[in-house]
């Protein structure tokens, strides 16, 4: 790489006394989505507990969603690394960039519904760039940071993933270098929902069974979003795992007017795997079954929305109720999540992601509109919603307790008494999370 492909930001000088901490993340602003938050809020924190973070970014990425207000909310006390990336998405946006944008976000079509061109992008994003397509940043990445890690003495370096390549960067330098490194695991690696849809091979299988085994046993220590996902990796390994989940921070929000309707708002992408069939069929009955319900009825869907789903929704007559507002911007979300009746938090009916806890969930819990959760048996974030008393989960195969649900909550709207009391929700502040994760880089803070 040339060297004016680096660029280093640093904004306010690094005092000697603090730890100084390298965060290898593909996600940051201007990315958009949740994926970003994550780190984004680490980062904004953990100055408060002594210690400094260096960010090392792609300087071009190809992200699938933008949010150019979230560069604003970039910590002026973080040190900015980046370096450049090749990235096969770039290459295959020629054929078609609508289908790459949308693989790349994780929106991967039902498998019955696949074009062939649907399944060649599938074949080749599972087979020939494994664990991701990112994997052709780990060489150079691991060529500059081995330097700038001696020549800045620093001790300890933590990998997010997904893209799970980025974990490759953590194991090479962990080989290299003997540095302390934390392995973050946003999302699993092979049982993600997404991952038995890229039509891998058996070799391919193996290969990501087999990298995911090198990083969970190479790694000084796990870090995990939910506490099915630790017991998962405490099968593949001994190592030290700790759950800290995502969270919730203070918004520059001010107070919204609820909506004059009975929306039920679903925010974030709306995959074809989550399309909830007893959710259409609860409003479609409802409709029929309740005379004034349909004049109230309001679906707001904002963010992606699968075609799928657009479909179902299409096929059960409901269309005359929707409001899809698309992608918009991390503050526009929260006001929608604040203004919106109630909130709706749909998850893959599958074992496979009962340990999956969406980040919006924490925004969810601090809106003080009730949640409506619909997932698979024993899902982490049932346990959430019902510890902090801001909602109700139904599990897919209960479809009238969610039309009891929806009702419960349509005739609480009507007598103008609907809300959410919510309790033990300081526990996941992003700054509170953020003293957790300073406690595994620095047990003395």
């Amino acid at each position: 790489m040339e060297k004016d492909s680096v660029i280093e930001s640093s904004s306010t000088l690094v005092h000697k006394e603090n730890k100084k901490v390298l965060i290898i993340t593909y996600y940051w602003p201007p990315a958009g989505g949740p994926g970003v938050q994550r780190w984004l809020k680490f980062v904004k924190y953990l100055p408060d507990f002594g210690i400094q973070p260096i960010v090392y970014i792609p300087e071009n990425p190809t992200y699938p969603i933008l949010d150019e207000n979230l560069v604003q909310e970039v910590s002026e006390k973080a040190i900015i690394l980046k370096q450049k990336i090749f990235e096969p998405y770039q290459l295959a946006s020629v054929f078609s960039k609508n289908k790459t944008k949308k693989i790349s976000s994780g929106i991967i079509p039902n498998q019955k519904k696949q074009s062939l061109l649907d399944k060649t992008f599938l074949w080749i994003r599972g087979n020939l760039f494994i664990p991701d397509a990112r994997v052709y940043w780990v060489k150079p990445s691991v060529s500059y940071l081995e330097k700038y890690i001696v020549d800045h003495n620093i001790e300890t370096i933590i990998t997010s993933g997904p893209p799970h390549s980025l974990h490759l960067i953590g194991l090479e330098l962990k080989n290299k270098l003997n540095v302390e490194w934390f392995a973050d695991f946003r999302d699993p690696w092979t049982t993600i929902g997404y991952h038995k849809s890229l039509r891998l091979s058996s070799f391919a299988a193996k290969k990501h069974k087999f990298l995911e085994h090198q990083v969970l046993n190479s790694a000084d220590c796990i870090i995990v979003t939910s506490k099915t996902t630790k017991i998962e990796f405490e099968a593949i390994t001994s190592k030290p795992i700790a759950v800290i989940t995502n969270g919730y921070d203070t918004e520059q929000v001010g107070k919204q007017t609820l909506d004059t309707k009975f929306s039920l708002a679903h925010i974030g992408s709306f995959l074809s795997e989550r399309n909830p069939i007893i959710l259409w069929e609860s409003f479609t009955e409802l409709i029929q079954e309740i005379p004034d319900f349909k004049f109230h009825l309001e679906i707001k869907l904002i963010g992606a929305v699968s075609q799928e789903v657009l479909e179902t929704i299409t096929r059960f007559n409901l269309d005359p109720y929707v409001n899809n507002l698309g992608y918009v911007s991390h503050h526009e979300a929260i006001v929608h999540q604040r203004k919106s009746q109630v909130l709706l938090l749909i998850e893959i009916d599958s074992q496979d992601t009962k340990s999956i806890i969406p980040g919006k969930l924490f925004e969810y819990l601090v809106s003080n509109r009730p949640i409506i959760a619909i997932g698979p048996e024993d899902s982490d974030f049932a346990e959430i919603i019902a510890n902090t008393n801001t909602g109700q989960f139904v599990k897919y195969s209960e479809k009238m307790k969610l039309k009891s649900v929806i009702l419960d909550f349509y005739n609480q709207f009507l007598e103008g008494k609907l809300q959410s009391n919510g309790i033990g929700l300081q526990k996941y502040s992003r700054k509170s999370l953020t003293r957790e994760l300073a406690q595994l880089i620095n047990p003395k803070v």
